[in-house]
């Protein structure tokens, strides 16, 4: 913007609205509005989260942009923020494979049972349309009562349901038109035809090997956002580097995040 007064570019680097006559930067609105960090950190660590299939770490961002832990864990967390879904995303149609999964540390006491039971690991719902989109959350249990309400939100009810053998999934398809379909794990049945969830399974594993790989360790507390970015992967694996940072950076508009929103 021109200084009305001296005729050159404004030192602050402030635009002024047509329609408002505001004052406003390129940070307003955004993830990023009133930071202290500098743009460009800003821009590669935008391109580092949307190009990374497994993720990035605060500590490699740290490292990178000669910043402190502190910076960096600000910069991963508002842009995980940006990925996250804003509620306007259509349900999931055609074949749809469900699955749950539990995300965490080593079973605290090994042998008391199958499925998580008896550790201390988060259980995680996820829904994948073939060829489409996937949506996981954190869940309390995976009780019948959860995992459905579950797939009732983010599935179509024209969709049909693929799921494994668990009981929690028994007379869901009913409500859906396609109907609900099972292969049996334990009696090592992965696929009968088109009757699968490799393609769920598969999505489970790459969220697993970043935690591995690439975190190490994050807490229940704080999972839903590392799943807003995988998820965000998955949705966008289809455009190349260069669009889905670009698609990353548009995400954050209108995602102001507040201080006491990042330490929730």
């Amino acid at each position: 913007m021109v200084d009305a007064k001296t005729g050159e570019r404004n030192s602050r680097y402030l635009w002024r609205c047509r329609g408002c006559k505001q004052q406003y930067t390129v940070r307003i609105g955004t993830v990023y509005e009133e930071s202290r960090i500098e743009l460009r950190h800003w821009c590669y660590t935008f391109w580092r989260a949307a190009t990374s299939k497994k993720g990035v770490s605060a500590l490699e961002i740290k490292r990178h942009c000669q910043i402190s832990y502190k910076s960096a864990l600000f910069l991963m967390t508002r842009i995980r923020f940006a990925m996250a879904p804003d509620g306007s995303e259509p349900q999931l149609t055609g074949t749809v494979e469900c699955d749950e999964t539990y995300v965490g540390g080593k079973p605290r006491h090994p042998g008391t049972g199958k499925r998580g039971r008896g550790t201390s690991k988060t259980p995680v719902f996820a829904a994948v349309q073939r060829q489409g989109d996937i949506r996981r959350r954190v869940v309390a249990d995976v009780t019948g009562a959860t995992l459905k309400q579950a797939i009732r939100e983010e599935v179509a009810g024209s969709a049909r349901i693929m799921t494994d053998e668990l009981h929690a999934y028994k007379g869901i398809g009913s409500e859906f038109a396609g109907g609900h379909e099972t292969v049996s794990h334990s009696a090592k049945e992965y696929a009968r035809g088109d009757v699968h969830t490799n393609t769920v399974e598969s999505s489970h594993a790459l969220l697993k090997r970043s935690i591995i790989g690439i975190y190490h360790n994050v807490s229940s507390e704080y999972l839903h956002r590392y799943i807003w970015q995988a998820d965000f992967l998955w949705n966008a694996r289809k455009l190349n580097d260069g669009e889905r940072t670009v698609l990353a950076i548009k995400s954050a508009e209108g995602k102001r995040m507040m201080y006491r929103q990042a330490a929730a």
